[in-house]
């Protein structure tokens, strides 16, 4: 064999392996340096996202290659972020600014509702807004108060917006790609806690990027979790099966829309199953869940939905966050209950 065939063999199998390991930091990095790259309306901003790179790094390097008018630091306004994001979706721009800490977002708020989650209503389609929010989020950094919260139910309750939380850096990747792509405003919500988790991205293909997605399949009860809580949930089922309970994990990824379906065909096989996540139980998104299972699924469930959540407090800082966090023993209780309920 020639070394000119040798080289070229060489050169396709290089381009055919598009896996690659990478955190979940580094995975968020390289999608936008590709979605700039491809787009030159696309602009990245928010506190210390230019030169600094961001407080997590995820736009580290950004500016140095596509320049200060495309990736640039904002003054520390929420408010100010969220409605510039407005007027350059107006004049044609797709905006992917980002709030530092999910905490920050509240001052934004009215920006989101009235403005970011209504244009495309309110002008019958002409002014649409493909702005792509990304919001550091949850807890488990044991940061100080306000840089750890758990917004999706406030976000998915907004008609007009999308929500969705990506669990690990394939996800990530492909999905901060994808929602860049779409005519609609996106909560793109990073868990914060996983940054630094390495896994294996595949960047040729994505698979399926709208809907739940099964990252654990089982038998006797399905655990739905989203964000940080499915690499606990995925402890859980390994430390359940010990015990030969076959657990299933659902990844949610979509917080809205919900994947209505994927709950029912996951639930309808294991007839039990436990919500997980870090939000307050009163009104979580986990009561969405319940009922839409409880809708599909009623006359097959073996047991009450169960929800192991956050507590109904003001997202705690520090080291408390170990004792509102759902952890492993809470889950596994969790479990326990369902599958030693009995009717009458």
């Amino acid at each position: 064999m020639s070394e000119s065939t040798t080289a070229t063999l060489e050169a396709r199998a290089a381009t055919e392996n598009q896996s690659v390991k990478l955190s979940m930091q580094q995975a968020l990095n390289r999608a936008l340096d590709e979605i700039l790259s491809n787009d030159p309306k696309t602009v990245v901003f928010g506190e210390d996202c230019g030169r600094l790179g961001g407080v997590f790094r995820i736009t580290d390097g950004l500016q140095a290659k596509h320049g200060e008018p495309r990736v640039f630091d904002t003054p520390l306004a929420e408010s100010g972020i969220l409605g510039m994001s407005v007027g350059l979706a107006m004049a044609g721009f797709h905006p992917i600014p980002e709030v530092q800490f999910d905490g920050f977002a509240y001052p934004a708020i009215n920006q989101i509702v009235c403005q970011i989650a209504r244009m495309n209503y309110r002008s019958r389609g002409t002014l649409p807004m493909p702005i792509t929010l990304r919001v550091p989020s949850f807890g488990g950094i044991r940061a100080p108060e306000h840089h750890g919260e758990s917004l999706e139910a406030l976000f998915a309750h907004v008609p007009g917006l999308k929500v969705v939380s990506p669990s690990d850096p394939h996800d990530a990747y492909h999905l901060l790609k994808y929602t860049a792509s779409r005519p609609d405003p996106v909560i793109f919500m990073e868990p914060k806690s996983r940054y630094w988790q390495k896994g294996d991205v595949d960047t040729a293909d994505g698979g399926t990027l709208t809907g739940a997605r099964v990252v654990r399949p089982g038998r006797h009860l399905t655990l739905v979790a989203w964000g940080a809580m499915v690499a606990r949930c995925l402890q859980v089922a390994e430390l359940a099966a010990e015990d030969g309970i076959d657990v299933e994990v659902l990844d949610l990824r979509w917080l809205k829309p919900i994947d209505a379906e994927a709950l029912a065909t996951s639930v309808g096989k294991t007839r039990r199953t436990v919500v997980v996540h870090e939000a307050p139980l009163t009104s979580g998104l986990g009561a969405e869940v319940a009922q839409l299972i409880t809708q599909s699924c009623f006359d097959t469930l073996k047991a009450p939905v169960e929800r192991v959540t956050g507590f109904d407090v003001p997202y705690p800082s520090g080291d408390l966050e170990d004792e509102y966090i759902p952890n492993i023993d809470r889950i596994l209780l969790g479990i326990q209950r369902v599958l030693e309920y009995r009717r009458g």
